[in-house]
């Protein structure tokens, strides 16, 4: 694990981040985006797997607030532009701080609103992206879920489950909850970011995703005419999780059809 520092939000953040997959210089780089009570370690395995079963690079990176990245002032609350943020200033920081140029965004949950944000705001930087039940606006059922999940971390043991992904889990959840919940962020809307992405889009959701109906990647598909979904059955709000398989081999399709890695070559009949 490698650590960065950046300057954003008017301080100084260092962010931890690690590389997956060959060093190969033709192989496109894919960038992770968790979901908002993620972390490098609450992927899992599953980056590392799909860069292996790809051929792809990837990177993988906490954010502000999470895992093992500079840890959100007790106190201090997110702004209802947070993902903004994320996706305008953060973002492109880190990755030029790194040399990375054009790679395509894989974002799950809040990491694929600030996926759609980020190629919307910066045209012609990003040759593709892949969002995981991604959020363009608030939803009474994502709200009804948060504060399920409030309940649980306070009284059901959630807390201690985090803190094996975080080393402040309380700047982590809270960080997370608060903004949803506050009434300021019922109002948070990106449909109009979302007309002006002209890079491929394939958004993926779970049939039974708990934190958003399917209206998300249908209401993505009508300003994004050009964007391909994928809806899952048996799945909830981690395709990742729940269907890896499909996940993978559908993402890798995808960037055969962006041209970013080879298609395999045809079998051969005997």
């Amino acid at each position: 694990m490698e650590r960065v520092k950046i300057e954003a939000a008017g301080r100084i953040l260092e962010l931890e981040y690690c590389w997956l997959g060959k060093e190969n210089d033709d192989a496109p780089t894919v960038v992770f985006l968790h979901e908002g009570l993620g972390s490098i370690a609450m992927w899992r395995d599953f980056p590392a797997r799909f860069c292996d079963e790809s051929g792809v690079r990837g990177l993988v990176y906490s954010r502000f607030g999470y895992g093992k990245s500079t840890p959100r002032p007790a106190g201090e609350r997110f702004s209802p532009d947070y993902l903004h943020r994320e996706a305008m200033e953060v973002l492109p920081k880190f990755l030029d701080i790194l040399g990375v140029t054009r790679p395509f965004l894989f974002g799950h949950s809040d990491g694929g609103s600030i996926a759609l944000l980020a190629a919307a705001g910066m045209p012609g930087r990003f040759p593709g992206i892949v969002v995981m039940a991604p959020h363009y606006f608030v939803e009474e059922i994502s709200l009804e879920n948060i504060r399920v999940a409030r309940t649980a971390y306070e009284e059901h043991g959630l807390r201690e489950r985090l803190a094996l992904y975080h080393d402040d889990v309380d700047s982590a959840f809270y960080g997370w909850n608060d903004i949803w919940l506050d009434p300021a962020f019922s109002d948070w809307n990106i449909e109009a970011e979302l007309e002006k992405i002209g890079c491929p889009v394939l958004a993926i959701q779970g049939e039974d995703d708990e934190y958003a109906s399917l209206e998300q990647i249908y209401g993505i598909k009508r300003r994004v005419g050009h964007a391909e979904l994928l809806v899952l059955s048996d799945c909830r709000h981690s395709p990742h999780r729940d269907r890896p398989e499909a996940v993978i081999s559908e993402t890798a399709a995808f960037l055969e059809r962006c041209g970013a890695i080879p298609s395999p070559p045809p079998a051969v009949s005997r």
